[in-house]
């Protein structure tokens, strides 16, 4: 069951007379329960017993609300089938990403940064229970035991309701007692069902496509075709043909017009019927080609060295005592995000400020925008969050754009009637955000045995966070970290490496897409890694642990799931004609992943993905199921973009509209997945974002192996590559 409530009616609800327990946790970071005014809940026990867990991290169909649900319930003994869910409200306070400082979800970091709130959270709720039947049976506390909800000591038995009131007047201690991992009976089973499959599946979950105010209008925007144009004039006396329609506003950001009906075709379909004129004077109006060539360009004259304690000058030397030098460029393309669900919010008026209906990934961002957009006191923006239909990074804007825009509607249309925004497909792929072009250029030195002796790697692209919130924390001396993640930073023993950045200044916006840098880093690196196995002469996965023999943390543990990953492929037993292996290993996120691509190839040179073997550790496994899943759901992303996907550019306006030209992966593409996680005491990773980045070079290095041809250029489709 999930429920929905805003930080007023759940305050309001637990403060009553004979209702629930709340746990929590104080300001200053204690555990808490019961009237605290400072107390920032996690948990509450209905007075029927049914447990409700507080998520602080939006759902987009990562488990999130099975993965903290499940920590809370592991703790406490609760009987699954009892156990709810309630997406926290937006306060910045109390439902702080621990990782960010703020409330949002991103980065693989819901269950790392959360995996000790919850569980103390849960393990001080089991705490109160134990003490208040140990008081009421008259026995000592070390007497009682929990199973699946149900209080007992020696012939006595009972349920959460039968001791909620009593709990609530208990104080818990400051550290509870947390279970020892032998004692778990949730965390780490594979068929616990999710919290979200049945409401999803019989259609009672709400997204935010879902949500009908009364007295709602509906709104869509009218922006400029070229990135950066602005709003010269508009017509829109030609859409009052539709019956539907209501009115047409510019708004006050200067380069948008908000299109009111009463429905959302009726809002689109008189769209296509106003006229606008354009200035682009300070608009992007570059084409594909000249885009390319730009970045190429910045290659020759990096403006930073991002390799720490690198020296270009011994990098330089190193090379030219080389014998043999090998130069390879790669080019990565724009990429959409794409979600199911296109973008769309409703802002409703309250009394004295306004509500937000939003599958909300950042409300620390959109909380403050909404409110100064409006001219409101942060606290009177109110946000509910319900599920959202994918997100891929596009929902976690710096700037909040769809909802500064729905606030900007709103505002437009008098402050008086809910408007419901909603962002159709193509206005996403035609004017939203993007992975950002990269280029790579890397000059490898080898000796006469095929041993590097030093390797010069180049990378020009645009930086993500760069004049966002973010820049005072991930970006140093000018390096922008999600540009060089992966490279600067890698794990195997390169001697001599310089990694030289360059910032592109392009007009396109960009935004992290799942697993950011990583998505291009991870394939440039595991193919020159594969390049350089095979000038060595060695086996690729052989020559991969010999490169990460070192003994540190990091190279034993992604040793450890490339040499499961290879066991469970069968690496090096012989494949029938037409087939062959590849592989790629790769960090990110704080989560190891190893992929194993198998290929086939027909006698007319089209290629079909058959398996894909993948080993994990992302330390202790919450939820096996859910993280097969999301490695399957990575893989799959990540395959569809580097098989066919691109963003592409003519005078500045994108090409591409919908899936018939910037296509999902179809279902005939999908291949075997067999998952394998690697069993340990570790504390947990994020598991949403690290299957994508080592899904494409395995491909690439099995295409390569198949066919002999090395894909320098993405999508493979567009570069030589037929796919079945």
């Amino acid at each position: 069951m999930t429920l929905q409530s805003n930080r007023r009616d759940f305050l309001k609800g637990t403060a009553a007379v004979g209702g629930a327990l709340v746990v929590g946790f104080r300001a200053n970071g204690a555990v808490a329960a019961g009237a605290a005014a400072d107390l920032n809940p996690f948990v509450r026990i209905e007075p029927n017993g049914a447990v409700t867990v507080i998520i602080k991290h939006f759902e987009m169909g990562q488990g999130t609300t099975t993965g903290l649900a499940t920590l809370v319930a592991e703790e406490m003994d609760a009987d699954w089938e009892s156990v709810g869910i309630d997406f926290a409200p937006a306060d910045n306070t109390r439902y702080a990403n621990l990782a960010f400082g703020a409330q949002g979800t991103g980065g693989s970091t819901a269950i790392p940064n959360s995996f000790m709130q919850y569980r103390k959270a849960g393990a001080a709720a089991r705490e109160l229970l134990s003490m208040a039947a140990a008081q009421e049976w008259g026995v000592p506390g070390d007497q009682i035991t929990i199973a699946k909800g149900v209080i007992a000591a020696g012939d006595k038995t009972g349920s959460f309701a039968d001791f909620v009131q009593a709990a609530a007047a208990i104080t818990p201690s400051e550290e509870p007692v947390l279970k020892t991992l032998d004692q778990f009976t949730l965390i780490g089973q594979h068929q616990l069902p999710r919290q979200d499959s049945a409401s999803k599946t019989d259609g009672t979950a709400i997204f935010a496509m879902d949500v009908e105010v009364e007295g709602m209008v509906y709104a869509t925007l009218l922006k400029s075709p070229k990135f950066g144009g602005k709003l010269v004039s508009f017509d829109a006396s030609a859409a009052f043909e539709r019956p539907g329609f209501i009115e047409a506003k510019a708004l006050a950001n200067g380069s948008t017009v908000a299109v009111y009906a009463s429905s959302t075709w009726e809002a689109i379909a008189a769209r296509e019927l106003i006229t606008t004129e354009w200035d682009f004077a300070q608009a992007e109006t570059r084409s594909t080609d000249e885009m390319i060539a730009y970045h190429q360009g910045l290659l020759d004259q990096p403006q930073f060295q991002a390799r720490k304690g690198a020296d270009q000058a011994l990098t330089d030397e190193a090379l030219a005592g080389a014998a043999e030098i090998v130069e390879t460029s790669f080019l990565f393309p724009n990429l959409a995000h794409a979600p199911m669900e296109p973008l769309n919010c409703v802002i409703q008026p309250t009394g004295d400020g306004v509500l937000i209906h939003d599958g909300s990934q950042f409300p620390a961002i959109t909380q403050p925008v909404v409110a100064a957009t409006l001219g409101l006191p942060p606290e009177k923006v109110e946000i509910k969050t319900v599920f959202a239909g994918g997100s891929f990074g596009r929902r976690a804007t710096p700037s909040s754009d769809y909802q500064f825009e729905a606030a900007l509607a709103f505002e437009a249309l008098g402050r008086t009637k809910p408007v419901k925004l909603i962002w159709t497909r193509e206005d996403d792929i035609r004017g939203g955000y993007y992975r950002p072009m990269a280029a790579h250029r890397a000059r490898i030195g080898f000796d006469a045995e095929g041993k590097i002796v030093g390797w010069d790697h180049r990378i020009a692209v645009k930086s993500i966070l760069k004049g966002t919130a973010f820049e005072s924390v991930l970006v140093h001396d000018g390096i922008d970290e999600v540009s060089v993640e992966g490279v600067h930073d890698t794990h195997y023993q390169i001697p001599a490496l310089s990694v030289g950045l360059s910032d592109a200044e392009v007009g396109v916006p960009v935004l992290w897409w799942r697993s950011v840098g990583h998505t291009h880093t991870a394939y440039v690196m595991e193919s020159l890694i594969d390049m350089a196995a095979e000038k060595a002469g060695a086996d690729p996965v052989a020559y991969r642990l010999e490169m990460l023999s070192g003994g540190t943390d990091d190279q034993n543990r992604l040793s450890a799931v490339l040499k499961l990953a290879a066991e469970k492929a069968g690496w090096g037993e012989a494949l029938p004609e037409g087939r062959a292996r590849g592989v790629a290993v790769h960090k990110s996120f704080g989560t190891y992943v190893a992929e194993i691509a198998e290929v086939s190839v027909d006698g007319d040179g089209y290629v079909k993905l058959e398996k894909v073997t993948c080993a994990v550790d992302c330390g202790i496994a919450i939820n096996p199921d859910v993280i097969k899943a999301q490695m399957e759901g990575g893989i799959g992303y990540g395959l569809g973009a580097v098989m066919r996907n691109q963003i592409t550019f003519t005078e500045g306006e994108v090409d591409q509209f919908n899936f018939p030209d910037y296509e999902p992966l179809r279902i005939t593409d999908m291949p075997q997945i067999d998952v394998h996680i690697v069993v340990n005491d570790i504390a947990p990773m994020g598991v949403g974002e690290p299957g994508t980045p080592p899904i494409g070079p395995a491909l690439a290095n099995a295409i390569y192996a198949a066919t002999g041809k090395r894909v320098t250029q993405l999508p493979m489709s567009e570069n030589g590559i037929d796919f079945v």
